[in-house]
């Protein structure tokens, strides 16, 4: 059973190693299952936040980029263990996009996760905006 969160919580989280540190802050306790290849692969539910809303507390220098398509999405990840914490979107290039499998302790179970055809991006990134 999925748990409907409305009032704002502050979240840290990072990658496995400890080196990726980060804060987010949390309006809206949504994801996205994005089923497209690279997402399907890196396990990655989306959380999208405006930049304000979070902060890279450490680790800055141990991020690597790795881009591909239209080389908008900038795909961070850490240099020492290879986990994708967090990204800067395609859909949504001015936000953050935080993977709330990366945030601490067992909070997946407080976002509704919905759905989306990233298989068919072009086709349906007008659900995401």
């Amino acid at each position: 059973m999925t748990k409907k969160i409305e009032e704002s919580i502050i979240y840290e989280g990072g990658c496995h190693c400890g080196t990726i540190r980060f804060r987010v802050e949390v309006n809206s306790h949504k994801a996205i299952n994005c089923n497209c290849s690279i997402c399907q692969k890196k396990g990655f539910l989306h959380l999208i936040v405006p930049q304000d809303k979070f902060t890279l507390l450490q680790g800055e220098d141990m991020l690597t980029t790795y881009t591909f398509n239209t080389g908008v999405a900038k795909h961070k990840f850490c240099r020492n263990c290879g986990i994708h914490s967090f990204y800067i979107p395609r859909s949504h290039p001015d936000c953050i996009d935080v993977n709330i499998r990366c945030l601490d302790g067992d909070v997946i179970s407080k976002f509704e996760i919905l759905p989306f055809n990233g298989a068919n991006w072009e086709a349906n990134i007008h659900q995401l905006k």
